[in-house]
Parts: structure tokens; C-alpha cells; sequence
């Protein structure tokens, strides 16, 4: 990684951190935030599931123990978040409920400007669990993972500890940011196992440029809207037995 890339993941990164901490930290924006943790981390449990699977087939028994432990914990987190909304009485909204748009159909404008640049030059056919090359898989996930640790940890941090409610979401986002360090370590061991070090840092670099890069089509896409994201939390909460909190 250059040093311009190394400056501008410097100064990308630290405005995410400045953002993040806002939103999580108001009471106001809190469960948009939340609703989209509980979505992401909650959608890529089939992904890693099928990862797993794959994996296991073509032989690679260690690296389907931690995929399959990946998903597990992503599932934890999932719930994690889904009872830090309910303790707010909200919930992530049905979209099932909601009209259908066809331009939404349309995967180009599904998908976000952050993947869209984090993944530019592959096709979403590329992407699938089946089909995905392993060395992207294992890169790009590293990086998104050991940042997300970082993330969550300082998120957790600016949280206020008289409020009791936000105290218990600083101890699950904290377990979480644990789990992310984990991932990451397992990932980059990966990578080890099926190249050498230079060759890993050759690719991490590639990937860290493109999250770079991903990061500020992200801030001009806010920008360009404001911020005006559409909310995905509804008033109630889901059953007990859907968003139970577990914290290993």
C-alpha cells in the first residue's frame, strides 16, 4: 500500500469512526444503526453457511470448522442486536410488507456504492458462495472483518454507562468486536496456508486499497443525499425467542 493510500485509509477511516460514534451514541439515529448491524451481520449466515459447505467438500476440513463457526457467531450477533432494539421497542422493518419498487429490482442500483467499489470488477455471479475465489473471499472478508472489530469496540466505547440499556449493548457490541479480531485471525491464517507471506501482503494490500477507495464513494454517496437514508426499524418488538441476547 502506498503512502497516499496509506493517508487516505487514515483520514476515511477516522471520519467512519467520527460518524459511527454520532449515530450510535444519539438515541435518535441509535436504531437505524442497529437494524443495520442486526441486518448484515444476520444476512451473511447463509453465505458462510454455503462457504462452509463448499469447503468441507473440496476437502478442507479446518477451513469448514471455521466458516461454520463463522456463521454461528454471526447468527450471535444477529441476536445481539435484535435485543438491543427491542430493549428500544423497535424492530427491524418487514420488508416483505412493504410495496414493491421495480426499479429495486435491478441489481446494479441494489447494490450499495460501498460494495459496488469494494468489489468493482466482479460480477455478482463472481460473488456466490459457489463460485467465489477463494483468495477474494478470504482477503476482502479480512479486511472488512478487522476493521469491524476496531469499529465495534470504539462504538462500544463512546456509549454512556449510566444509561443501563446502553451499558448491556456496550458488553454485546464489545463480545462482538472480540469475535471480528477472531475471524480476521482465522482468515489471515487461511491465506497463509495457501500462499506465502509476501504473496499475502500483496493481496491485503490490494484489498485495503479497495476498501479505501470504497469508503469515499460511501461518504460522497452520503453527501450527495444528506444522509437521508430511508429507516429500517419499526415500532414493537420481535418475540422473546427472536432476539434473545447471547453473550459469550
Amino acid at each position: 500500500m502506498n503512502f497516499l493510500t496509506y493517508v487516505m485509509h487514515l483520514v476515511g477511516s477516522g471520519a467512519m469512526a467520527y460518524f459511527s460514534a454520532l449515530q450510535i451514541r444519539d438515541l435518535k439515529t441509535r436504531p437505524n444503526v442497529l437494524a443495520g448491524f442486526q441486518l448484515a451481520e444476520s444476512g451473511s449466515v447463509p453465505f458462510l453457511t454455503k462457504l462452509s459447505d463448499r469447503a468441507a467438500a473440496e476437502g478442507d476440513t479446518w477451513l469448514a470448522e471455521k466458516l461454520a463457526k463463522h456463521a454461528s457467531d454471526e447468527t450471535k450477533h444477529g441476536q445481539i442486536f435484535a435485543h438491543a432494539l427491542k430493549q428500544l421497542n423497535k424492530s427491524v422493518i418487514d420488508f416483505k410488507s412493504l410495496p414493491k419498487n421495480p426499479e429495486e429490482n435491478k441489481p446494479q442500483e441494489r447494490r450499495s456504492p460501498f460494495f459496488a467499489a469494494f468489489f468493482e470488477g466482479y460480477s455478482q455471479e463472481q460473488l456466490k458462495p459457489e463460485n467465489i475465489d477463494w483468495d477474494v473471499f478470504m482477503a476482502s472478508t479480512y479486511i472488512l472483518e478487522l476493521d469491524a472489530s476496531k469499529d465495534f469496540a470504539r462504538m462500544a466505547n463512546v456509549l454512556p454507562e449510566d444509561d443501563a440499556i446502553a451499558r448491556n449493548l456496550k458488553l454485546g457490541m464489545l463480545s462482538i468486536a472480540q469475535d471480528e479480531t477472531g475471524h480476521a485471525a482465522y482468515l489471515y491464517e487461511a491465506m497463509t496456508r495457501r500462499m506465502s507471506a509476501i504473496q499475502v501482503q500483496k493481496l491485503v494490500d490490494e484489498w485495503r486499497t479497495r476498501k479505501t477507495n470504497a469508503l469515499l464513494a460511501f461518504a460522497g454517496n452520503m453527501l450527495q443525499r444528506n444522509d437521508n437514508r430511508p429507516s429500517l426499524v419499526q415500532d414493537g418488538a420481535p418475540s422473546e425467542s427472536e432476539s434473545e441476547l447471547v453473550v459469550a
